[in-house]
């Protein structure tokens, strides 16, 4: 029995440790890798809904612009080839020849230039698309389309900033959105996405003093709070003592909370930036930062505070054991 018990021991041991190795690994992978798809996917977003419009808008005009077109059929003064019909003709100095269809007639210069160019991609599949795909591998290449787009994308997102910070922007703004969010379905998600995007990119007009824990909402419950200031003057008067105004963030969402009004003797500064305590908020308290780890100040011999005693289940002969006799008053 013993050995079975040991063996059992171990191999619950093996067990948990794997577990553990594999949950860190997790912890380490998924923060890099959840970044890189979030990146990804806004890019994607961004060339799907603005990149590729306005590339292909640019390409129309580019193939508008450019005197050489295509023909459905030959045109006045042009010399046919002496094969026929089918083998193209001279219109111009400009030799055409048809199309992947056989409906419509291009420059051959543009099939020739088109055709070299696309080893590894299918070729197109009429006149319209070998011009398409002629614009864009001799005028619009990627390597430096997206250099531009970017470019050109950062300094219309600074004008628009610019734009939205004045007078007349920044009531548009107010407008678009009284709007939007009277709409009864999209103002939900609306209003979720523009607290998260405000809360990520917008300057935070309150300016966070410090980090302090004080005791809310009761006595003996500690809460995490940030300093926007000292408090109203008339209430430091009525209670002798300077007052602190403190922003009680909520998790797991710290951009909504509530306003509280303490006196500094109960504050509690603590050793957090603002940035780490927004992440302890964020995560519901598993993230805590190293220096204000239990383990951390235990490790310290000056430090009066002692780790937490295991809780071990009762053993199986307790379950079955006799309960101490009571004396008799």
């Amino acid at each position: 029995m013993e050995s079975n018990s040991n063996k059992a021991k171990s191999t619950s041991t093996r067990v948990g440790g794997s577990r553990r190795a594999i949950l860190r690994g997790l912890g380490v992978v998924l923060p890099p890798l959840l970044t890189i798809v979030v990146l990804i996917w806004a890019w994607n977003t961004i060339q799907t809904y603005v990149l590729r419009p306005i590339e292909s808008g640019v390409q129309h005009a580019i193939v508008w612009s450019i005197p050489d077109k295509t023909f459905s059929e030959i045109p006045k003064g042009a010399i046919a080839n002496s094969t026929g019909k089918g083998d193209g003709f001279l219109y111009q100095g400009t030799e055409y020849v048809p199309g992947p269809t056989g409906r419509r007639y291009l420059p051959d210069y543009v099939k020739k230039f088109v055709d070299e160019k696309s080893d590894y991609s299918p070729p197109p599949t009429s006149a319209k698309a070998y011009w398409d795909r002629y614009v864009q591998l001799k005028y619009m290449p990627r390597w430096q389309v997206v250099p531009i787009f970017i470019c050109a994308f950062t300094i219309v997102l600074y004008f628009l900033g610019r734009l939205f910070t004045l007078g007349m922007g920044r009531w548009f703004v107010k407008g678009f959105d009284h709007a939007i969010l009277s709409i009864p379905v999209v103002n939900k998600v609306y209003g979720s996405v523009k607290q998260v995007t405000d809360f990520a990119f917008s300057e935070r007009e309150i300016e966070f003093n410090r980090v302090v824990a004080i005791q809310y909402p009761r006595e003996g419950i500690w809460s995490l709070g940030f300093v926007t200031g000292d408090s109203m003057r008339e209430i430091a008067e009525a209670t002798g003592e300077q007052m602190l105004s403190v922003l009680m963030p909520t998790s797991p969402m710290p951009m909504t909370g509530f306003t509280v009004t303490v006196k500094k003797s109960e504050a509690i500064d603590l050793n957090l930036t603002v940035d780490e305590a927004i992440q302890f908020v964020v995560s519901c308290g598993v993230v805590v930062p190293n220096q204000q780890r239990v383990d951390t100040l235990t490790a310290n011999p000056s430090s009066t505070i002692e780790p937490t005693a295991a809780i071990l289940p009762p053993s199986i002969n307790d379950d079955f054991s006799e309960p101490p006799s009571q004396t008799q008053p």
